[in-house]
């Protein structure tokens, strides 16, 4: 997908912001991943055109910036909608029903996994392990962890996101101040939270 952008563009809207954001790492290489978050956050998602300009801003192979870019889940491609519905199906939740909630989403939303809702209210995907194998099965909307759901806990959501102000996902997430500092390698979380079904908690307090 062709973004709305040029790499000239991103050079000079974030070589600044990155700058700064170098100056709490290392070496160049450590700012990849919250020079990432930057762009996507200001850009709504990323693409080859995005990786290469980090690439040139960060003075790195660009192979180092696509590496990290295809690897992690976090990273989107592609627009994605106001809500980013990431459902885990890793083993726990598999053996709770994760997949039975996928095939219910997809009926619900009239959409694939990995597609995203005609009204461009949902983006469904499917994720690995996100730390919440004590109460799955769950998912994480945006930023927000649900978890113990089931068909109808699902539905309640569903219902609630669409009739709810909640900020779209490229709004929601931290400042790029908050993203400069090393902790957001770990944890990238949004003090935002949708509207509560089942058991529910920021992105940064999952266990």
């Amino acid at each position: 997908m062709t973004a709305a952008y040029s790499k000239q563009d991103i050079i000079a809207e974030l070589t600044a912001p990155i700058a700064d954001i170098v100056k709490c790492y290392p070496t160049q290489r450590s700012a990849i991943m919250p020079a990432l978050y930057l762009a996507q956050d200001t850009y709504g998602f990323l693409d080859e055109t995005a990786y290469r300009a980090i690439a040139e801003i960060l003075d790195i192979p660009e192979i180092w910036v696509f590496e990290l870019a295809s690897f992690y889940t976090l990273y989107k491609n592609k627009k994605i909608g106001k809500y980013n519905l990431q459902l885990c199906t890793n083993v726990p939740c598999m053996l709770r029903g994760a997949y039975d909630l996928l095939g219910h989403l997809q009926t619900r939303l009239g959409i694939n996994k990995g597609d995203t809702s005609t009204d461009g209210l949902f983006t469904l995907t499917t994720v690995e392990c996100i730390g919440s194998c004590d109460l799955a099965p769950a998912m994480m909307v945006n930023e927000t962890y649900h978890t113990n759901l089931s068909k109808e806990r699902v539905d309640k959501l569903l219902d609630q996101l669409s009739q709810s102000s909640i900020k779209p996902s490229v709004e929601e997430s931290k400042s790029s101040v908050e993203k400069s500092k090393p902790s957001v390698e770990k944890n990238n979380a949004s003090t935002d939270k949708g509207p509560s079904t089942g058991t529910e908690s920021s992105a940064g307090n999952g266990p």
